[in-house]
């Protein structure tokens, strides 16, 4: 977690195992949260577990955008507070977390937490109460299949749009040069699922025959029998659905152990954790592989070169991700509250559903379901750094890597 005076205003560093967190801009503690008092906006995140690597960056988007808001005088003329939860990755928990914040800390509003599997049952909760429910990430497409009238994301599309670049890029090669074979470890999670079914068919189209394809379980922390079982079938592509870094991380360092690697190697969400990514496998072992990605540090939309710049100064590195969805999340949130003048849950939602809001990965506009109309990116580690090879507007380098080098 970030350490002590890496906050703009509060001296205290974020527990993992903290119960409760009450950020403001002027002070860490409790709120009232009455019609005349702190505006309290309510949220959980997985700070401890299996995935707490990614939810600190998340964290800290939260943090800048409230500071930022602060600065710019609230909301509605209030300031706001954001009651944090731990959910430790548990879905039970998570649904506590969100009733607790709904009836008993009386949220004004509500962000989402991390990933599909903390989010689908947590907009449950927040649908039930007809409350604006903004998520930063989890585009399982499950998610927005249930007819929900207060459920947005804020990233560009969804876990089924997710492979599209990887697969054009494939595509684009010439026959002799692309996968022959390919393998599909994944955790067992409803975004991943879903993304790696979509990749699998849509490369099995092209002629890429599948050597290997199992699910493990979200606690899993040992990848040696499955990087075993993919080494012997010697796929030229491996498609892993990773959800954060410990197993983006676990199957790459098994996989050395097995001395086997791929010509070309796909992984979602864990090579975008830019921090703790190439620490955990070695800077040098990140060459090649790809990623895909909502929002890059480059991007010319308006307020994108300034959150750069404006986190970096506050946490003493740059930010990923994770950290740019959570605070486009709270942009999408603070545009519904100043353009509809009141906390009406009903009216944020239809002004949501009819408008476009301009973030930091771009204009956003949903479709009924909450659904936006973009485009995913596609990311690729070269030279120790997290490149972007497409689409074209947004491409930071025309290099390619491929193959991949061995592991070092």
């Amino acid at each position: 977690m970030p350490g002590p005076g890496r906050f703009p205003r509060c001296a205290a560093a974020l527990s993992a195992t903290a119960a409760v967190l009450l950020l403001s801009a002027t002070a860490c503690g409790t709120g009232a949260g009455s019609s005349d008092g702190p505006l309290k906006i309510g949220a959980s995140l997985p700070l401890s577990g299996p995935v707490a690597d990614a939810s600190k960056p998340a964290y800290e988007g939260y943090k800048l955008w409230l500071d930022q808001l602060n600065d710019d005088g609230g909301l509605l003329g209030r300031k706001a507070e954001l009651k944090l939860l731990d959910d430790g990755f548990d879905q039970n928990t998570v649904v506590t977390n969100y009733n607790r914040l709904i009836s008993q800390e009386r949220a004004d509003l509500l962000l989402g937490t991390f990933s599909s599997k903390l989010n689908l049952p947590a907009s449950a909760v927040a649908e039930r109460s007809k409350m604006l429910y903004v998520e930063p990430s989890g585009g399982a497409e499950e998610i927005f299949d249930r007819g929900y009238d207060y459920l947005f994301f804020a990233q560009p599309s969804t876990s089924l749009d997710l492979p599209d670049q990887f697969v054009s890029y494939i595509k684009s090669l010439p026959a002799a040069q692309r996968p022959k074979t390919a393998a599909y470890p994944t955790q067992d999670d409803p975004n991943t699922d879903v993304t790696i079914d979509v990749f699998r068919k849509e490369l099995t189209a092209l002629g890429v025959k599948s050597v290997y394809a199992q699910k493990y379980a979200p606690d899993t922390v040992n990848f040696d029998s499955i990087a075993s079982a993919v080494a012997r079938a010697e796929p030229d592509l491996i498609v892993h659905g990773a959800v954060a870094a410990n197993d983006g991380a676990g199957l790459v360092k098994a996989l050395q152990k097995q001395q086997f690697s791929p010509k070309m190697m796909f992984q979602t969400n864990a090579p975008s954790l830019t921090q703790s990514y190439p620490k955990a496998v070695g800077a040098k072992n990140t060459e090649g592989i790809f990623t895909s990605a909502a929002w890059s540090p480059k991007a010319g939309y308006p307020g994108n070169a300034a959150f750069v710049k404006a986190y970096t100064k506050a946490y003493g590195y740059a930010p990923n991700d994770d950290a740019a969805n959570a605070y486009t999340a709270g942009q999408v949130l603070e545009a519904a509250v100043k353009a509809v003048g009141s906390l009406d849950q009903a009216k944020l939602a239809a002004w949501l559903h009819s408008h476009t809001v301009q973030t930091i990965v771009g204009p956003l506009k949903w479709d009924k379901r909450g659904v936006p109309d973009g485009a995913m990116l596609l990311g690729q580690w070269q030279s120790g750094k997290l490149q972007f090879v497409a689409p074209r507007t947004q491409k930071t380098t025309d290099k390619v890597v491929n193959p991949m080098p061995g592991w070092s």
